[in-house]
């Protein structure tokens, strides 16, 4: 499974602050404590409050790259701020992402393609979350097709079915499973999947284990990759186990470690 971590990200304290005042040791610190817990690419998100984005983002991928090859995900909901970092990145991209509205597919999946970049579909739209399965299914249909219709590669594409926290959604968690295992049949080749797992758990008390639990079950559905935290081992363990219960590594009394140093 991919792993992608979710720590640079100006909307947290650290790394607002250090964006603020350009010290690239704080943000290099963050990317390579992710890398070494197993992320297998980055996250990097300007934040919300953010007054420069392009220019920042320009910023944080220069700075990141300087210390790790691994790929990033561009996550902004402004293309010019992608691009940006597009411009800026040597290395493989993922652009984090297009939701299902029509104008944002016909400019971004073009982007992706200029820039051989993976993308991450959000089944949302400006009507809002989708608030069931069939919700979910009919706006990743639509990104499906769009991306079809621009000759994107679909085994490029990550649909997202939108987690919601648990403590105020919680009939949904269920729905949100299922559509992970229903998006591998809106076409052939089939689109992969992805989480942003700490939503889940978003205003729970007992964050961790929520996540973990999650994650577990949405692998059983088939999930491809997660945006999350690398550093919470007890996470990264689950995920490990749950893949070598599933067959897909290879059993060793040292697994953990084994997977760790592949």
């Amino acid at each position: 499974m991919l792993i992608i971590g979710e720590l640079i990200n100006g909307m947290y304290q650290n790394i607002g602050s250090a964006l603020k005042e350009k010290n690239k040791v704080e943000i290099q610190k963050c990317a390579k404590e992710q890398v070494e817990a197993g992320a297998d690419a980055l996250d990097v998100n300007c934040g919300p409050g953010c007054k420069n984005p392009v220019s920042d983002m320009q910023w944080l991928v220069e700075v990141i790259q300087e210390v790790t090859d691994k790929p990033l995900a561009l996550d902004s909901s402004k293309p010019q701020v992608i691009e940006a970092g597009l411009k800026a990145l040597k290395n493989k991209a993922i652009i984090n992402s297009v939701t299902a509205d029509v104008e944002k597919l016909a400019v971004l999946v073009p982007l992706a393609k200029k820039y051989s970049a993976k993308l991450i579909g959000l089944t949302i739209s400006a009507k809002g979350i989708p608030q069931n399965k069939d919700q979910r299914l009919e706006l990743a249909a639509t990104i499906v097709a769009a991306c079809a219709e621009q000759e994107f590669n679909i085994e490029d594409l990550y649909l997202d079915p939108i987690v919601l926290p648990v403590n105020v959604a919680q009939a949904q968690i269920k729905d949100i499973l299922e559509s992970i295992r229903e998006f591998k049949i809106i076409s052939e080749p089939s689109p992969k999947t992805i989480v942003g797992l700490s939503n889940v758990s978003q205003g729970t008390s007992v964050r961790s284990l929520i996540n973990r639990t999650f994650l577990v079950e949405a692998i059983a559905c088939g999930l491809d990759a997660a945006i999350l935290d690398p550093k919470d081992s007890d996470l990264m363990d689950a995920a490990i186990t749950a893949e070598l219960i599933l067959n897909k590594q290879i059993y060793c009394d040292s697994y953990l470690q084994a997977y760790r140093k592949k």
